[in-house]
């Protein structure tokens, strides 16, 4: 784990509003969106209009979500890869995450196959929300190990400008690792 100063990285020092609609489809003692929820990271999405993180999405997220996120929040949905197509998703903003690579024990280094609590964080980082991202990670053994292998990959898309540059950043990663 870095020892960098979260302020240095972090928007604000206020809590985020962290959403999670947790879908039945896998075991919840895996399911890392129930964890953030009995750890009370994640509080139950009910009514609004957080940023939805959806891999369907056709926008990226950017260091420009990062306003969306402290004004609204963010949610994600807590389903199994195997059944995403089946998902209702909110009519909220939606935003997909860059290339980055897993390291739940599920799916490690798997690229793209994220866990809810990984989306949820790498979402944070890269929005400058550093302190909050780490409060996700920390919640799980294996969340600096995320981190770890996704260091420059998060730093990168924490430092563009706009959505076109994480995206031509997450296709030269893509490139560098999938050939």
């Amino acid at each position: 784990m870095k020892t960098r100063s979260p302020s240095s990285y972090s928007r604000s020092s206020s809590e985020v509003r962290i959403y999670v609609i947790r879908l039945k489809h896998d075991d919840p003692k895996k399911a890392t969106g129930a964890r953030l929820l009995r750890l009370g990271i994640a509080l139950k999405f009910m009514r609004g209009s957080p940023l939805t993180l959806n891999p369907l999405s056709l926008r990226l997220i950017s260091p420009r979500d990062g306003e969306i996120i402290r004004k609204r929040g963010i949610l994600a949905i807590d389903a199994s890869w195997r059944r995403i197509n089946e998902v209702r998703w909110p009519r909220t903003p939606s935003r997909r995450l860059p290339f980055l690579v897993a390291a739940n024990p599920i799916n490690y280094g798997l690229p793209e196959y994220l866990s809810t609590a990984e989306a949820i964080a790498a979402a944070l980082l890269i929005t400058g929300f550093y302190e909050e991202g780490w409060r996700v990670l920390s919640a799980f053994k294996w969340g600096p190990e995320f981190y770890r292998i996704n260091e420059e990959r998060l730093e990168a898309y924490s430092k563009a400008e706009d959505e076109g540059e994480v995206r031509r950043l997450s296709e030269d990663f893509r490139r560098e690792l999938l050939g």
